[in-house]
């Protein structure tokens, strides 16, 4: 190519900067020699700009564990229409390891990824990105006192009213528990869904904290264990299904490992816990948003993110795309 002229001029475009480039220049041409001509004219416009998509479905916010994100024996991991962000920057910031697999829209790390033959994707795999910010940041639960409950314990049929139930909540086998619209703090404790018992409600947030309680919480759903759990709206804390308190100490276990009896609609929203997930089924999974501190895909799972009437934040990073 010869005298080529290349200009650029920033605009504003929907989702982020534009910048706007026109190349132009002459061009030899050997088939065209025969009529005449030694070379065409050509130009050429394009903009690149910055843009999200919100489509996030999976966070990690750790900034420098190895395997943040991580997946374990045979799980089969299915985010449909919806990705997945790692903010570690350790060369195994993801890690899926074993015969484990992970498909999604798109997987975006900060760092490097381990096992990436087992990683399938719709549109693009991409490492050394700008970290994630956390949709939530700016979240607060209401202010409580006192206690409602104190150990609450279920083993039959019963339906509950929001409040403060401190030193946790357990069910055991037999029980079928479903929850009034409202907010509940587990204060201390923690909540354990063992197997065969039931947890149900709609228009619900689970706060996990420590005031009155004597140690952090912590979760423990087994795998016979039912729950289908979607969260409030709106509200300080609507689209977050379950919101941990960002005081609780780093790596703090939230096992919520229910398999296909398992729906939490929402945010899980764990800024500072080791969150363990397995749950979900193909055919029933909407909307649910996995955030914390690290994830561990310890069984198959599925998630969705057709959020529209759930509440939710959307995250993603921002990402150069260039149009003609």
């Amino acid at each position: 190519m010869q005298n080529v002229k290349v200009t650029a001029n920033a605009s504003s475009q929907s989702g982020g900067a534009s910048v706007s480039m026109t190349a132009a220049g002459s061009v030899a041409t050997l088939f065209l020699g025969v009529m005449g001509f030694s070379s065409i004219n050509v130009s050429v416009n394009s903009t690149a700009y910055a843009t999200a998509d919100g489509l996030g479905c999976v966070l990690a916010l750790d900034p420098t564990a190895s395997g943040a994100i991580a997946t374990q024996g045979s799980a089969a991991i299915n985010l449909s229409g919806c990705s997945l962000y790692d903010n570690s920057n350790s060369a195994s910031a993801l890690t899926v390891g074993g015969s484990a697999s992970l498909s999604a829209l798109s997987v975006g790390v900060v760092g490097g990824i381990s096992g990436k033959a087992g990683i399938t994707v719709t549109q693009w795999i991409r490492t050394a990105l700008a970290a994630v910010s956390d949709p939530y940041v700016n979240y607060e639960f209401p202010k409580f006192s006192g206690c409602d409950q104190q150990n609450f314990t279920a083993k039959s049929t019963v339906t509950i009213n929001p409040g403060v139930y401190c030193e946790g909540i357990s069910l055991n086998a037999g029980a079928d528990v479903t929850l009034n619209s409202g907010i509940y703090y587990i204060d201390g404790g923690g909540l354990s869904v063992n197997g065969g018992a039931t947890l149900t409600g709609k228009g619900v947030t689970l706060v996990f904290t420590k005031k009155n309680g004597k140690s952090w919480p912590t979760v423990t759903i087994n795998g016979n264990a039912t729950v289908n759990l979607t969260p409030l709206k709106s509200g300080s804390t609507g689209g977050i299904v379950v919101f941990g308190d960002r005081n609780i100490p780093v790596g703090t276990s939230f096992k919520f490992n229910g398999g296909a009896n398992q729906y939490l609609g929402g945010a899980i929203y764990v800024p500072t816990g080791a969150i363990s997930f397995a749950g979900g089924a193909a055919t029933s999974t909407s909307c649910t948003q996995i955030i914390g501190d690290t994830v561990t895909f310890v069984g198959n799972s599925s998630l969705a993110i057709n959020c529209s009437s759930y509440g939710t934040q959307p995250f993603s990073p921002k990402v150069v795309r260039l149009s003609l």
